[in-house]
């Protein structure tokens, strides 16, 4: 979990995902036979066939002239801000970068990353504080946009240290709570986990695996569609959390996954259809090695499948999740069994393929 812990607490929102990158090429050493980055920032590690002594490195059918080529999709990004406004007090003001629930903004620390380096400060609402509010104030959930950023510093100081543009992360701690590991931004360094650690467990496969950690995808899947024109793959496969609400005053039916049941494959969701021979071949895999899986369906909310799944001529893709509960916020929680079914049977899928 260790590496786990690292990419959910290395800064990373859309547009400036650089960090992330430079530490997944850090932990992926000997993994690889070489990466690229493109003009967006998608950091594209490649591993040809490593077919089995006297094996054939031509995929399925034995009689392709070249291997299958497999892209796996894991986009770095994480929900956050970015500075909008400086005040003359010092306060910042800050732009989202992906979609926040605000309930859960209130009273956070945060981390302002500028040139110069890292700073604390504190996020809150703006306004009269609950002593001096009024009931109907009390009741008002406040917009991204009535947020401040207090650094505890001068105005003229914070001005010099911090620019607009400026990238502002929630901070909070990395944790395991029972069975569960608890911390934010699993959405998405859950896929980047799973990058690395399916790989590692590989020993032979007969297909080339291109892993592709993309960009902005909180902001609209921008990076994962120009990552697949370049790879033009056979199979695309992206990784991804979903939600997990199996949790009180949901109804059941509402629940899209839940938690302990397994890797969830995403028959579909509100931008992309599972290839069909894909999802079953999939769950075929799952029952021969016991790993167990959950279908599911998305009724809200996209992955990068939906730009992969319309780029040029168009791909077959399969989207691998893990559930999450109270995603989106600063806890979002998975189960352990969860997360190692999905990088079980992602590495015997590309073991076999």
């Amino acid at each position: 979990m260790k590496l786990l812990e690292k990419l959910c607490v290395t800064p990373g929102v859309p547009g400036r995902e650089d960090r992330v990158a430079k530490l997944i090429q850090a932990q992926s050493k000997g993994l690889f036979d070489k990466f690229t980055t493109d003009a967006m920032g998608t950091l594209i590690g490649y591993r040809k066939a490593r077919p089995a002594k006297g094996g054939s490195t031509g995929g399925k059918g034995k009689s392709k002239k070249a291997p299958t080529k497999v892209m796996l999709s894991c986009h770095m990004d994480q929900i956050g801000f970015l500075v909008r406004h400086i005040d003359e007090k010092g306060f910042l003001r800050v732009n989202a970068v992906g979609g926040f629930d605000t309930r859960n903004l209130f009273a956070r620390l945060v981390t302002i990353c500028t040139k110069g380096g890292d700073l604390p400060g504190v996020m809150n609402p703006g306004g009269k504080p609950v002593h001096i509010a009024s009931p109907e104030d009390r009741k008002k959930v406040p917009e991204v946009e009535e947020l401040i950023v207090d650094m505890g510093l001068p105005g003229d100081e914070v001005k010099k240290k911090v620019q607009i543009g400026d990238m502002v992360v929630i901070r909070a701690p990395f944790t395991e709570v029972g069975n569960m590991i608890v911390s934010q931004c699993l959405d998405n360094r859950i896929a980047c986990w799973l990058g690395i650690r399916s790989i590692e467990k590989l020993k032979h496969h007969d297909c080339d695996i291109y892993v592709a950690f993309t960009v902005q995808e909180e902001v609209g899947c921008r990076g994962a569609g120009p990552a697949a024109a370049a790879i033009n793959p056979d199979v695309a496969i992206t990784l991804d959390t979903t939600l997990c609400c199996d949790t009180p005053g949901v109804p059941t039916d509402m629940a899209i996954t839940t938690q302990g049941e397994g890797a969830g494959l995403m028959v579909m969701d509100s931008g992309s259809i599972t290839d069909l021979k894909l999802l079953e071949e999939f769950e075929t895999i799952g029952k021969k090695n016991k790993i167990k899986t959950q279908r599911t369906i998305l009724p809200r909310g996209g992955t990068d499948s939906l730009a992969i799944q319309r780029k040029g001529e168009g791909y077959r893709v399969m989207t691998l999740v893990c559930g999450t509960r109270y995603i989106h916020t600063v806890t979002e929680t998975i189960h352990k069994d969860d997360l190692f079914a999905c990088r079980d049977l992602l590495s015997a899928y590309l073991a076999q393929v």
